[in-house]
């Protein structure tokens, strides 16, 4: 039986760092889903669950076993998961229908609970002054283009997609959040349009912002941050799961 709780997390980038820390990283997911499981009835992963995911008709990177597992498990319990597509995964075939049932949305989604209305993006391409990105984006994302990239051996088209997957985060990395947030001022444009809630990820950065009634979270990661959102009582509230700095589980809000 599921509960009444429904959580979203973001940017957990499997795959990108050495093998002990994404040990550790995976382990303490798991942990993470594990202690919410009786108490959710939705998950949102809100993009960039792998620093790269390169789908072959009959092959998929390997690793992550045991996160695997868990989300099967979930999903045995009636748990109902949720798949956006950021801009490190947005090449996928059927792996995750085929094998979870789960599929995985190319675009933004909006639905409501509790008479409340919710806004999730990943927040790829919101950024200001990121054209280039965007017209990369149709380019990767068009049909005919993945096909000509699946007939290099996947060793070889996996290998060079983390390539460009580690330069889009410098990219990323670089890009100026100060003065000028694109996916802020995109989020209050979505509250003054209605929605009470909006959730990104993308900036790697937790964040939250009281507009107009309504509130935009910008979710951080499971990079550095450790954080996620929960809606429950009919309210959201913005957690960090792990402090890095004192390498202890805290779960408090932040």
């Amino acid at each position: 039986m599921s509960g009444n709780s429904i959580y979203f997390i973001s940017d957990i980038h499997f795959g990108m760092k050495s093998r002990s820390d994404e040990s550790f990283r995976e382990k303490l997911l798991v942990e993470f889903l594990s202690s919410i499981e009786a108490d959710t009835k939705k998950i949102f992963i809100v993009g960039d669950l792998f620093d790269c995911w390169l789908e072959y008709r009959e092959v998929v990177p390997k690793g992550n076993y045991r996160f695997f597992t868990k989300l099967s498990d979930l999903i045995n319990n009636q748990i109902e998961i949720n798949y956006l597509a950021g801009n490190h995964d947005f090449w996928r075939g059927n792996y995750f229908e085929d094998e979870f049932g789960i599929k995985v949305e190319p675009e933004p989604v909006s639905f409501n609970e509790d008479g409340k209305s919710f806004f999730i993006h990943h927040g790829d391409g919101l950024a200001y002054n990121d054209k280039g990105y965007l017209i990369l984006k149709k380019i990767l994302r068009n049909k005919f283009n993945q096909f000509l990239y699946s007939l290099i051996h996947p060793d070889i088209g996996i290998k060079l997609a983390r390539s460009t997957s580690s330069s889009s985060r410098v990219h990323t990395d670089k890009k100026d959040y100060s003065t000028k947030d694109g996916l802020k001022d995109f989020a209050i444009k979505k509250i003054d349009e209605g929605y009470n809630y909006v959730l990104m990820g993308h900036r790697h950065k937790p964040f939250k912002l009281l507009h107009n009634g309504g509130m935009y979270i910008n979710l951080g990661d499971w990079v550095n941050n450790f954080t996620y959102a929960k809606y429950s009582n009919k309210k959201l509230e913005l957690y960090r799961y792990y402090d890095i700095k004192k390498r202890e589980v805290v779960n408090e809000i932040i």
